[in-house]
């Protein structure tokens, strides 16, 4: 069951990788100084920050097989739960005005400056973020307390 957190944690971890990069490359870091931006720094640089750090704890857990690692990445990855669905709450109403965005473009030109950098996350890519997300965070509390050896 080790084996399998460390997957589904490496191929989140990918996901959020890719997020990070885009809302970067978006604009991401400079909307927070107009507002434009819904995602705040602090919270986005901190769930990649404690995820990277937990995944690194995971992967001495697995060559050392030291209970006091798996619930140490537990632990990290409760917060990084909280504050990914702090940015999933705020990331969905941006993704909800889409349409009306669409429309007043399609009407004239706009400020392309306007536009949330978060907006450009596909969908399919938030979606299985996030449920990947959930069963690493069950695989390693499963693991951590016992269930299915190590």
């Amino acid at each position: 069951m080790d084996i399998a957190a460390l997957i589904t944690w490496v191929v989140t971890a990918l996901g959020g990788f890719y997020m990070l990069g885009t809302w970067i490359q978006r604009g991401g870091i400079r909307q927070q100084q107009s507002g434009t931006s819904r995602l705040p720094a602090p919270a986005v640089f901190g769930h990649f920050a404690l995820a990277a750090v937990g995944l690194v704890v995971w992967i001495i857990y697995v060559v050392a097989d030291k209970s006091a690692l798996a619930w140490t990445a537990f632990a990290l990855l409760l917060p990084v739960a909280l504050l990914g669905f702090l940015m999933l709450a705020r990331w969905i109403p941006v993704h909800r005005d889409r349409g009306t965005a669409e429309a007043a473009t399609a009407a004239g030109p706009g400020p392309e400056a306007a536009v949330p950098a978060e907006r450009h996350f596909p969908v399919a890519v938030v979606v299985a973020h996030g449920l990947l997300a959930v069963v690493t965070l069950v695989l390693v509390l499963l693991t951590a307390l016992g269930v299915g050896g190590s």
